[in-house]
């Protein structure tokens, strides 16, 4: 069975009418519960459960402590080039979007990696808008073996690939790879996604599972909250990282819920989603999975990931630029999007230092 036919399961529910119907005993009953099933989960989501938010948070708390303990990894992004061939409405990268494209040589990767590593950084992501014409497999791979002199731990988040693709950047040095699926909604998939490849839901659908086939050690996962049902897209996350674990248990699996941040001319038909529901939707996936990673960027600022920490955030960036070669090249107008909050390292390790938690650099080593 695919992730896709799960979904197809959901096709006819009535998300709305559920939710409606929610009680406290509900709730309450789900809370109680050591193993959460589909129906807590939704329970859990549901408007209703906000009154016992507190509640949710303080098990989510005993779980993180537990499992995760009170050490963070911090990570930061490095965005090598920024061309696209996609028409997405909400992106500041989109085919459509007049920002300055950029592309990295091999010399300015390296210059890049070495100005991040000399901050401390062991774990990094690698990122480039969805276009294989201008970033091919092949560029991307280069620049994954360069980067790996330095860091034990590269993640990618590029354009989904076939299995072949992935294993290529496998040997490079790639270990984990991000896919956030934006929405699991189909008929809202297809209006945000215009035009290109990454209209192909189907196809990024299945990207993380490809992956795992491929070797990656760890994979991220979420929707985009704001494009759509928020409740819905967290529900499917949550179902999707729990498929994926069932069917490859050797994976890290990681869950996000990062917030739109719009750019200039940007989709303006956003799903506003608070902090108090960004709260609630981590804590269910805590909840649902003691053992997962939990990835908080500087999407959010720094207060508001103060508050989320005792959830069980094991990953955090930090020193974040979001431009192309932004770390040694001083680029202001190639970003995707504005990051909520330009947070140092030790803006982000004092934070953590002030409610008892510390930063690693280093989680994971290659053999």
């Amino acid at each position: 069975m695919s992730f896709y036919e799960v979904i197809e399961k959901y096709k006819d529910f009535d998300f709305d009418s559920y939710f409606e119907d929610v009680t406290d005993n509900d709730v309450l009953r789900s809370m109680a519960k050591d193993k959460l099933n589909h129906e807590d989960v939704l329970n859990l989501l549901s408007p209703r459960a906000r009154k016992h938010l507190e509640a949710m948070a303080q098990k989510a708390s005993k779980l993180a402590i537990q499992y995760c303990g009170k050490t963070t990894c911090l990570y930061t992004p490095i965005y090598i080039a920024n061309y696209c061939e996609n028409h997405c409405v909400y992106c500041g990268y989109n085919c459509h979007s007049g920002i300055k494209r950029k592309k990295l040589n091999l010399e300015e990767v390296r210059k890049e990696r070495d100005c991040v590593a000399d901050k401390g950084f062991k774990h990094i992501i690698v990122l480039t808008g969805e276009s294989e014409i201008k970033s091919s497999i092949e560029y991307i791979g280069d620049a994954v073996e360069i980067l790996s002199e330095k860091f034990p731990s590269i993640g990618i988040e590029v354009y989904p690939m076939e299995v072949e693709g992935y294993k290529h950047l496998v040997s490079k040095g790639a270990d984990s790879l991000t896919v956030y699926q934006e929405t699991y909604d189909e008929e809202v998939y297809k209006k945000v996604h215009i035009k290109g490849p990454k209209a192909n839901y189907r196809f990024r659908l299945d990207a993380p599972e490809r992956g795992a086939k491929a070797g990656m050690r760890s994979l991220s996962i979420g929707a985009l909250l704001g494009l759509s049902d928020f409740r819905r897209d967290s529900f499917f996350s949550i179902l999707h990282g729990e498929y994926l674990k069932t069917k490859y248990p050797h994976i890290e699996l990681a869950y996000s819920a990062p917030r739109m941040r719009p750019f200039k001319g940007s989709f303006h038909d956003i799903v506003d989603v608070d902090d108090a529901t960004e709260f609630q939707i981590l804590t269910v996936m805590r909840l649902f999975d003691p053992h997962a990673a939990l990835n908080v960027s500087s999407r959010e600022t720094l207060d508001m990931r103060k508050h989320l920490m005792p959830l069980g955030i094991t990953k955090l960036s930090a020193g974040v630029s979001t431009d192309v070669g932004g770390h040694s090249q001083g680029e202001h107008d190639t970003a995707q999007f504005k990051t909520n909050d330009d947070n140092s390292i030790e803006e982000v390790a004092n934070m953590l230092k002030s409610i008892g938690y510390q930063h690693v650099f280093k989680d994971w080593e290659r053999f």
